[in-house]
């Protein structure tokens, strides 16, 4: 099995919600990505996917995301769930897993909120 990793990064706001139901002070953090791609096999250039175009797709997902106020846009406006790295994590793997070539899979996504605060979202098989 062979792995692809790449890493970049954005800046976004947020604000959780408390147990109390009041709200952290509004935020920015420099959030670290974090996509592993698998693939069983190699293409005919030796390839399981090219880091230009994983990274190209990642950027895509991203973009939307880049400077912005995450409660603000429509994948985290459930006003029942906090836009956790937990939650950030889910939505970057389940909007980039069905842009990936049908021979690789999406292992997993990682995302750092704050330094040494990770995130992980997969799913098992």
């Amino acid at each position: 099995m062979y792995t692809v990793t790449v890493e970049t990064s954005f800046t976004a706001s947020h604000q959780l919600r408390l147990g109390d139901g009041t709200f952290e002070p509004l935020h920015n953090h420099n959030w670290q990505i974090r996509a592993a791609v698998t693939a069983q096999n190699l293409d005919r250039l030796g390839l399981a996917i090219d880091f230009n175009k994983l990274m190209h797709l990642l950027d895509s997902i991203l973009a939307p995301m880049k400077d912005k106020k995450l409660e603000t846009l429509v994948p985290f406006q459930n006003q029942h769930q906090n836009t956790s790295a937990e939650l950030v994590a889910k939505y970057i793997f389940d909007s980039l897993k069905p842009l990936l070539p049908p021979q690789t899979a999406l292992a997993y996504i990682e995302v750092m909120e704050a330094p040494n605060c990770w995130a992980k979202y997969s799913q098992c098989d």
